[in-house]
């Protein structure tokens, strides 16, 4: 299939645009570089250098490219930001989202997959967490994230899209065969930040509570390779062969992982100390947040590869240590 990337120069749909084409698709990356990289953007790989929000541009692109699907991954996604900056998520993860909707239903496009995220639940009252749960998002991130599965229900059941949500829990790692990975600016998760510790690059890791009600007393998350997201995103396209489809999965590997013990694998694979120090509690940080994914491989057939924080870990050291300067450097051997 022909299908248009957005946010195909980002974390996680860089990774699916890799992974499109080696099983066969046709990728169409755009994106605005705000966060993207153009160098995580393959060779010969059709890239526009475009908003969302620009729903004439939007439309001329998506028909002559002949664009069959889209998947959407294009968003701001930092939580505390979006609790001082509301109305820059809601323009950004809502209005424009909206706008690439309205540009798919002009150029006839109506194949629709949403990288949204766990988030959308807010403080759950029972692990793991299944789709059936209430969605009570506590900051304006996932609300606006929420705001669009809404919205793509309500156009499935109205306008004959299809659509699929996947919501993420914690993305981590890098490809699997080290030619792109994680580089952010700025940097708000985990391992990068323990890895760029321990080489001296960046601070001490700051450890947020060191008082949670959990075997080691930090936060537990569930880490799911960005390789494993990307191959779920690939295996729900054929659920939306049927028009008026709505299909919403968790994704996460269901093994929850804390603080210490990301430290401890990091610190296993590099052979280098992560310097940390303690931090107050985060308001709004759950003990413990991990994913029921039943559903995923039972209707998708999705099981990830990457089940160990270990093995994730090992992929993003391989990144890291070839790319020192991510994708503003030249890339070094081993």
């Amino acid at each position: 299939m022909k299908i248009l990337i957005a946010g195909g120069a980002g974390y996680i749909g860089s990774h699916c645009v890799r992974l499109l084409e080696l099983s066969g698709h046709h990728p169409v990356v755009v994106d605005n570089l705000v966060f993207g990289h153009r160098g995580a953007v393959g060779a010969g790989i059709p890239f526009y250098e475009a908003d969302l929000g620009d729903v004439e541009r939007m439309t001329d692109l998506l028909a002559r490219e002949r664009v069959e699907a889209v998947m959407h991954f294009a968003a701001f996604a930092y939580v505390g930001e979006s609790v001082h900056r509301p109305l820059k998520y809601y323009l950004n993860n809502v209005a424009a989202t909206l706008h690439l909707l309205e540009a798919m239903q002009r150029a006839g496009v109506k194949r629709f997959v949403f990288s949204s995220t766990c988030a959308t639940f807010g403080i759950v009252e029972s692990l793991p967490i299944v789709e059936s749960l209430p969605q009570k998002p506590i900051n304006p991130y996932g609300q606006t994230k929420l705001d669009v599965e809404i919205a793509l229900r309500a156009l499935c059941a109205a306008e004959g899209f299809s659509a699929a949500a996947f919501r993420y829990f914690n993305a981590a790692g890098a490809a699997e065969d080290g030619s792109i990975g994680e580089d952010h600016d700025p940097e708000s998760h985990l391992i990068p930040l323990a890895i760029g510790a321990a080489q001296g690059k960046r601070p001490p890791l700051r450890v947020f509570g060191l008082d949670y009600p959990t075997p080691d007393g930090t936060c537990l998350r569930d880490y799911v390779h960005v390789d494993d997201l990307a191959r779920a995103h690939i295996a729900a396209l054929p659920l939306l062969e049927t028009p008026g489809r709505f299909v919403d999965y968790n994704l996460g590997t269901g093994t929850p992982t804390s603080v210490f013990e990301v430290i401890g694998a990091v610190e296993s694979v590099t052979g280098l100390k992560v310097p940390w120090e303690p931090g107050d509690r985060r308001e709004g940080d759950p003990p413990a947040l991990y994913a029921d994914s039943e559903k995923a491989r039972r209707e998708l057939g999705w099981v990830p590869v990457h089940t160990g924080i270990r093995s994730i870990v090992e992929t993003a050291w391989n990144w890291h240590k070839s790319h020192p300067e991510g994708y503003g450097g030249v890339p070094t051997a081993g």
